[in-house]
């Protein structure tokens, strides 16, 4: 894995989309969470996007019995295995693993997420299964994997990964109403089809954004190690710049060829952000950012322009960084410098890149959620 005169184009007045199941709003249904969490209605009436449910018997038979050959990743909601459907569709199967860190609430949080919300980078509910004590979510099935796992990234790609990404967030934050905060934004997260399309996937820890004159959710602090926003971590203060955060670490990683956090480091380089303030700090230092195995292969204007991104995501105060639209603008001028092969600099395109994203974060409010 993962200066502008840092790019934000104009805010284009969006009409945020408010989703219904019947005549629940998304916000009553994830309320009533809760109260439901163990009670998924047996005759999926709640999959009204038009999710499938599966018996456990289709699944076992789509996995050859959760066969371990067909393990393909595991995490806080347990294992997740590569399956063929009925249909002949590939497709991947996580299975909740009833003694981890995540539960049943988490479980119905992401059905019902992925039942409602819909766009090319977010991953694709299939159907779930939720019979005696099991609990599944069937998915679209991306085949590509992030290093470690494969050949390094090419810079051009890198960028498409990232603008995808950022596409994804910008969508849950500033058209759905209300906003959704993922909290659980890593690389781990980002999954990959055949054209290295990226989708956000795991939406187990997904929780509805402050609304109205609120400016922050109050929560327990969940999320990865090395991608949680300091002020969230300290507060339990959730909103969308908290996801801002998580992204400007995963920006790093593109940029770095490093981990959020790499214990195989030495001390003082395990944690990505403590070893990269000096280079983001400094905008003479960018260049040392560099993925080394990139071998110089990156227009460097466009990574100072990158770099100047992720520094102001990564902004100690939550209200100076930018919003989620801002940085997609940003990061699709980046996208606009594609790397020339045989060059170490890309023709800039002919109009003038738009403002500092920063520029707009001048303008808000200056009270710290």
């Amino acid at each position: 894995m993962s200066c502008f005169s840092c790019s934000s184009r104009p805010k284009d007045p969006r009409k945020r989309i408010a989703y219904t199941n019947a005549s629940q709003s998304l916000s009553r249904v994830v309320d009533t969470i809760e109260c439901e969490k163990n009670n998924l209605s047996p005759d999926g009436e709640r999959s009204g996007g038009g999710a499938h449910k599966f018996t456990l018997r289709q699944l076992a038979a789509a996995t050859e019995n959760f066969r371990e050959a067909n393990l393909i990743g595991e995490g806080g909601f347990g294992r997740v295995y590569k399956g063929h459907i009925n249909s002949g569709q590939i497709v991947a199967i996580k299975q909740l693993n009833r003694n981890g860190q995540q539960g049943s609430q988490e479980f119905l949080v992401e059905c019902l997420m992925l039942i409602m919300l819909h766009h090319t980078n977010l991953v694709s509910l299939i159907g779930y299964c939720a019979e005696g004590q099991e609990r599944l979510l069937v998915y679209e099935y991306m085949s590509q994997d992030l290093p470690p796992k494969r050949e390094p990234l090419d810079w051009n790609t890198r960028i498409k990964i990232a603008l995808g990404a950022a596409k994804g967030l910008t969508y849950l934050h500033d058209v759905v109403n209300p906003p959704v905060i993922y909290r659980d934004l890593k690389s781990a997260n980002i999954l990959l089809d055949d054209e290295f399309n990226p989708k956000l996937s795991d939406f187990g820890l997904a929780k509805l954004g402050p609304v109205g004159d609120d400016t922050h959710v109050s929560t327990r602090v969940m999320g990865t190690y090395g991608y949680c926003a300091p002020d969230y971590i300290m507060s339990g203060k959730l909103n969308v710049k908290s996801d801002v955060y998580s992204f400007g670490v995963v920006l790093l990683e593109l940029i770095t060829g490093r981990q959020a956090f790499d214990v195989s480091k030495e001390f003082g380089e395990q944690k990505l952000i403590v070893w990269s303030r000096p280079f983001l700090n400094d905008r003479r230092r960018f260049v040392q950012l560099a993925d080394p195995l990139l071998q110089g292969r990156y227009p460097r204007r466009a990574l100072c322009q990158l770099s100047v991104v992720t520094s102001l995501c990564l902004h100690e105060k939550p209200h100076m960084r930018p919003t989620m639209s801002d940085v997609t603008a940003a990061i699709d001028y980046v996208a606009s410098q594609p790397y020339i092969p045989g060059t170490n600099c890309s023709t800039p395109p002919l109009s003038p890149p738009p403002k500092d994203v920063s520029a707009s974060n001048r303008n808000e409010d200056n009270k710290e959620d």
